[in-house]
C-alpha cells in the first residue's frame, strides 16, 4: 500500500489545503493529514477541534484519515509505514525552506518528499492571512469550507 502524509498545522484548514489533500488522494492508496502539535506555537484552534474540522472537510474522500503528531516527521513516517511526504508550494519562497527540509528527510530516513503546485486560485492563501482577515471581520468564505467559516466567526467574536 502507499501511503503519503500531508502535514501541516491546518489552523485552520482552507481551500488551499484541500486542494494539495484532494489532488494527493488521487495518486496514493492511502493519505494521513498529520495536525502538526507545536507547544511553542500559539493557535486559534486546538488540536482536537483541527482534526475535526479536517475530518469534516475531507470525508468524501475515502482514503484520507486524520491524525496528529509531536516530533519529527520522519519518525511518524518511519511509525507509520508511509513512504512519502506532500507538500503543497505556493512560491518560490516556499520551495526554498521545503527543499532544504525534504532534503534533510531524504538523507536522515529515505522518506520521499512530493511537491505540488498550488493551483493558481490558492497560491496567496495562508492559515495565518485568514486567521487575520477574519480577527478584522473580513470576509474569508471563498478561502474556507462554510463551516470553518462559522467556526472562525465564532472564535474571532469569543476573542
Amino acid at each position: 500500500m502507499k501511503r503519503a502524509v500531508c502535514p501541516g498545522s491546518f489552523d485552520p484548514i482552507t481551500y488551499g489545503h484541500l486542494d494539495i489533500i484532494k489532488r494527493a488522494s488521487a495518486h496514493f492508496d492511502q493519505v494521513v493529514v498529520a495536525v502538526l502539535e507545536n507547544r511553542t506555537k500559539s493557535s486559534l484552534f486546538s488540536v482536537a477541534e483541527r482534526i475535526e474540522m479536517i475530518r469534516e472537510t475531507t470525508s468524501n474522500l475515502s482514503n484520507v484519515i486524520v491524525d496528529s503528531w509531536s516530533g519529527l516527521l520522519v519518525d511518524y513516517c518511519k511509525s507509520n509505514d508511509i513512504q512519502a511526504i506532500v507538500k503543497g508550494l505556493r512560491a518560490v519562497s516556499d520551495f526554498d525552506y521545503e527543499l532544504q527540509m525534504a532534503q534533510v528527510n531524504l538523507q536522515g530516513s529515505g522518506v520521499e518528499t512530493m511537491f505540488m503546485a498550488t493551483a493558481p486560485t490558492h497560491s496567496f492563501l495562508s492559515s495565518s492571512l485568514v486567521k487575520e482577515l477574519a480577527h478584522y471581520g473580513g470576509d474569508v468564505s471563498t478561502m474556507v469550507p462554510p463551516s470553518i467559516n462559522e467556526a472562525l466567526k465564532l472564535r474571532v467574536a469569543g476573542k
